[in-house]
């Protein structure tokens, strides 16, 4: 029986990674919102407004599951950094623009370049050994009314630098500094990143439960 999975996010760097994550596992089909004809409603902007990264993943899927009836996950991703007392964390996304350094018209590689400015901004004049951080993922599974819904949670350590290195990944990924292999989550392989990050850990535990009910 294969699977059908609608992965609920418009992010083009998150749902090529969770393909990826997802592909070895054969049973599932992984879906993206424009696939299943879902277009871009102005709504969206509002489920993400919650304190916690189960809170707004858990949105996300109920929302899209809803209108399409299929299985879903969503995920709601962040960074959270230590000497920020845990921010930015949920509000990753936004960061520039809550602090006022960024136009609300920004998205895309302009909206991630502001967030970085404003994280190492924020950051001036903590030492490097303050300055540890780790991703967070927490990813909802709905299946349906009758279920429960599923959390997956993945944790990835990493440390805040200045100077921005490598051009794979996207977001956060060129300033944080992976200490067990001694570079930039921007500068892993896609391997290696799928293989050690917050998202890598959680949708593995996702493709292991969908397996399990096969």
């Amino acid at each position: 029986m294969i699977v059908e999975l609608l992965v609920a996010t418009r992010n083009a760097g998150k749902m090529k990674e969770i393909r990826r994550i997802l592909a070895s596992f054969h049973d599932c089909e992984v879906l993206g919102l424009e696939e299943v004809g879902i277009d871009y409603h102005p709504r969206e902007e509002d489920l993400e407004t919650f304190e916690t990264f189960e809170e707004n993943a858990l949105s996300k899927a109920n929302y899209f599951s809803g209108l399409t009836g299929l299985i879903t996950v969503a995920d709601d991703s962040g960074i959270s950094v230590d000497a920020l007392a845990g921010a930015p964390g949920v509000r990753s996304r936004r960061f520039a623009l809550d602090g006022g350094s960024a136009s609300y018209d920004l998205d895309g590689q302009a909206l991630d370049d502001a967030n970085n400015r404003h994280l190492i901004e924020n950051l001036r004049g903590v030492p490097s050994k303050g300055r540890t951080a780790r991703y967070v993922c927490l990813a909802a599974l709905v299946e349906s009314e009758n279920l429960k819904p599923r959390f997956f949670r993945g944790e990835a350590p990493g440390v805040i630098v200045d100077i921005p290195a490598g051009s794979n990944g996207f977001g956060y990924d060129p300033h944080v500094f992976c200490e067990e292999l001694g570079r930039t989550y921007a500068q892993m392989t896609p391997e290696e990143k799928d293989a050690r990050s917050h998202r890598g850990i959680a949708f593995r535990e996702v493709a292991l439960y969908l397996a399990k009910k096969v």
